[in-house]
């Protein structure tokens, strides 16, 4: 799946369809088209053990989320209360995402 188009980008909100965090809400945080998968808030939490430095003078273990698949979570759509997909349509010179269930511009 390197480098190949991501119907998710930044911003989206999304559920979680498999693993442990399963049925989870989130806004994707970061997507990261080159590996296939995205940083979703709250979601897959990892214990990042961090040095001292100028900035962080205490160091220590810092709890942040880390990168999960992209075919792992699904397009939350509000409108319809339902997870869907992104599909793209063209509309005159340009691609733009709708809603694959309702048809509405993302």
């Amino acid at each position: 799946m390197a480098d190949k188009k991501m119907r998710i980008k930044k911003g989206d909100n999304v559920v979680v369809i498999t693993g442990k965090y399963k049925g989870v809400k989130g806004q994707v945080l970061q997507a990261i088209p080159k590996t296939g998968k995205v940083i979703v808030e709250k979601v897959n939490f990892i214990k990042k053990h961090t040095k001292p430095t100028q900035q962080n003078q205490q160091g220590g273990i810092v709890e942040r989320e880390a990168p999960i698949n992209v075919s792992n979570v699904k397009l939350f759509n509000e409108k319809i209360n339902d997870v869907t997909r992104a599909v793209f349509k063209k509309v005159k010179d340009s691609r733009v995402r709708v809603c694959q269930k309702t048809g509405d511009e993302i």
